[in-house]
């Protein structure tokens, strides 16, 4: 199968190329008496080349209109010049005949309206031209106050960013020396922290032991400091009411020894001092069911 149309018309635009691109080259370092050293010639260097060569071309052609131009405002000037040198040398005011003063000014006047970018040596012409100096001059003293204002601006925004620097690595210095008792303090907070934790494991542990007691006991939470008070007070009564019974049991240990006497003596005894229990009882009950 040959190769489609669409192919062929690309080879041959870079075909065209290529000999565009040897073409220009071959010319340019002819012209510098040199020859085109050797290298592959890829699409993408041709691209290249081929954009350089159409870009040096129109430049050169620009270039060669200029020139065209110039060379024809050079003629067109030395022919002015030689009917001017004409007509002074028929009124007697060739340069050869006229005083070197005379010379010297007409040479300081036209390098004057050179300078002033004038074609004559008229006076207005020298006026108009003087005066845009003068307008020039005065934007370029304005540029160079807003310059000189600009200035002093960045110079204080210098001064500022140089003592804020001064600053930052001032700071910067206190911090790095702080780093070392910082990180003391840090490694003595970490130990402070653990050996806090394991109290706080060991509180727990505590607290844990003391309520299970405190469930063994049969402590509930309706036993309050109030009802403890209350219940003290009462032990106090109560040890009051039962010390004149202790006091007469002890005193039966002088007693002889009849042992039906003693016999009913205790059991007298014992009866007030179940009794006496079992109102303590009821008064326990009684302060615990109380809100």
């Amino acid at each position: 199968m040959g190769d489609s149309p669409g192919s062929e018309s690309k080879s041959g635009v870079d075909a065209a190329r290529m000999g565009e691109v040897k073409a220009w080259l071959a010319s340019q370092f002819e012209a510098i008496g040199k020859e085109v050293p050797d290298f592959e010639y890829t699409p993408r260097t041709i691209a290249h080349f081929h954009d350089l060569a159409t870009v040096s071309q129109a430049k050169t052609k620009a270039a060669n209109i200029v020139a065209a131009d110039f060379r024809q405002k050079a003629a067109e000037y030395r022919a002015q010049a030689a009917r001017v040198r004409e007509i002074l040398e028929h009124v007697g005011l060739a340069q050869e005949s006229l005083p070197s003063n005379v010379v010297g000014s007409a040479q300081v006047l036209a390098n004057v309206a050179n300078l002033l970018n004038i074609r004559d040596t008229e006076l207005s012409s020298f006026l108009v031209a003087a005066a845009d100096i003068s307008l020039r001059k005065t934007g370029v003293e304005e540029k160079r106050a807003k310059v000189r204002n600009d200035s002093k601006v960045l110079l204080e925004y210098t001064r500022k960013a140089i003592s804020r620097l001064t600053y930052l690595k001032r700071t910067l210095a206190q911090l790095e020396d702080d780093v070392a008792p910082c990180e003391a303090q840090m490694d003595n907070w970490k130990t402070n922290l653990a050996v806090m934790a394991s109290k706080e494991r060991q509180y727990f542990q505590q607290h844990s032991n003391y309520k299970a007691l405190l469930n063994r006991v049969g402590y509930t939470p309706e036993i309050n400091h109030r009802v403890l008070v209350e219940l003290a007070e009462h032990r106090k009564e109560l040890e009051k009411e039962t010390k004149p019974i202790l006091d007469t049991l002890r005193s039966y240990q002088d007693l002889p020894a009849d042992k039906a006497l003693a016999a009913l003596a205790i059991e007298e005894k014992k009866r007030q001092y179940a009794a006496g229990e079992k109102y303590l009882g009821d008064l326990v009950q009684a302060l615990a069911m109380q809100p």
